[in-house]
């Protein structure tokens, strides 16, 4: 047996393992689901989530309107990385000895299955179905509690069996799975609830048969952070944000930069995030001549700050949910042009607050940037339109947002 056929043979016996972990898992879920629970009269919910988190931000975004709604008890984050101090919140970590054994994802889920069963909390949230939702459902059903899985990536954490994703279980089957498909999407039909950011992932839960409750509620910012400083000045002409993987295609963002040099030879951008592809992105660079014009700085804590430097937000990526760094560009009075694919035209409005870019490609990222800042007039429209498009992401609201979820959980018992 040669290399390649090795290779195609223990990738079909892994989707085969696969399949039958998923057929277990959707059994065991059916026969909890029949076990009688006694309500639980509360007047505040107890909460325990976990999740894999790339950035600091992410995480306070969802974490703190959730904790600071009034009928939330507390709420416990299951975490392989420290938890930002937030109030009503605190961070679970597993033994550093089951680390060593389990590696940091194993030990996570590990320990939060442990305080799942021994502390039974009312509401069980998972952030991304794979694989923190799938343990999240199933515990849900064992200890008689709510199960939330908020949706970050759109469509594709299920489509295709979880081969879009960089989760390191699911990507690695080769090929497009449909029947992995199906048996996640009959996990994501057991939740109680599925929060997404935005339409894209409850148009394509739906039109897959899942009829569980949704719910849009976006990641909750800091007007007094994210905001507009007219007395900044604006070094950057674009700024970039987010995980540098194939994904975000910054190949593209960079040709586009270098189309725009003959019409707008002195723009220049900064690319904030870090990632697999830094160093390969950094070569490109250079060798496209941009050396001098583009600025890798990799993640920051202080995005805003970074953001008050910059004129336009950019994203070039071939696949995304409601970016939360879209998010805080308009907030901070910045206008974008982005890829028109999953949520962000929830937000983006042609010739409004910025432009989508239908066809993936450098030059017609380019004829934005040109058409964009060859018009200070626009570029000012723009950004004051990006600003008032935005005040539905401020803290206070989205805590609402999840005062009335949990309201609900209480009214109808949590069992």
């Amino acid at each position: 047996m040669n290399l390649t056929n090795k290779s195609s043979f223990l990738q079909h016996c892994y989707r085969w393992l696969l399949r039958l972990i998923l057929v277990l898992h959707y059994l065991l879920l059916k026969i909890f689901k029949l076990i009688p629970y006694k309500q639980r009269n509360k007047q505040a919910l107890t909460v325990l989530a976990t999740g894999t988190f790339y950035s600091d931000h992410w995480l306070v975004t969802h974490l703190r309107p959730m904790a600071n709604a009034s009928n939330c008890a507390s709420l416990t984050m299951v975490s392989s990385v420290p938890v930002p101090d937030l109030d009503n919140v605190s961070g679970a970590y597993a033994p550093k000895w089951l680390t060593k054994i389990l590696g940091q994802v194993g030990a996570r889920l590990v320990y939060f299955t442990w305080l799942a069963i021994t502390t039974r909390p009312d509401v069980l949230v998972g952030f991304h179905i794979l694989v923190n939702g799938l343990f999240v459902v199933f515990l849900a059903k064992i200890i008689g509690a709510k199960s939330v899985y908020i949706c970050g990536g759109g469509p594709r954490e299920v489509r295709g069996g979880g081969i879009e994703t960089e989760n390191r279980i699911f990507n690695r089957i080769g090929e497009a799975d449909f029947f992995i498909e199906k048996m996640l999407l009959e996990a994501v039909n057991e939740m109680d609830l599925i929060v997404s950011m935005g339409t894209s992932a409850i148009t394509y839960f739906k039109e897959n048969g899942v009829d569980t409750k949704f719910e849009i509620v976006p990641g909750g910012f800091d007007d007094e952070v994210f905001k507009p400083n007219l007395e900044e000045k604006k070094k950057y002409d674009l700024i970039l944000i987010g995980r540098l993987s194939d994904v975000k295609r910054v190949d593209r963002f960079l040709h586009a930069i270098k189309q725009s040099k003959n019409e707008l030879p002195e723009l220049n951008a900064v690319i904030v995030g870090d990632g697999p592809d830094k160093k390969d992105l950094e070569k490109l660079a250079e060798q496209l001549g941009l050396r001098d014009d583009v600025d890798f700085v990799g993640w920051q804590d202080d995005v805003n700050v970074w953001l008050q430097k910059s004129k336009c937000f950019v994203l070039t990526s071939d696949s995304e949910g409601l970016s939360q760094a879209l998010i805080q560009a308009m907030m901070s009075g910045l206008p974008a042009i982005t890829s028109d694919v999953g949520d962000l035209s929830n937000l983006i409005k042609n010739d409004y607050n910025g432009y989508l870019v239908s066809e993936l490609n450098p030059e017609h990222f380019s004829t934005m940037f040109i058409q964009l800042f060859k018009n200070e007039s626009l570029l000012d429209m723009f950004s004051k339109n990006a600003l008032e498009s935005t005040r539905r992401f401020s803290i206070v609201q989205v805590k609402e947002y999840w005062q009335i979820i949990f309201n609900d959980f209480l009214t109808n018992r949590v069992s």
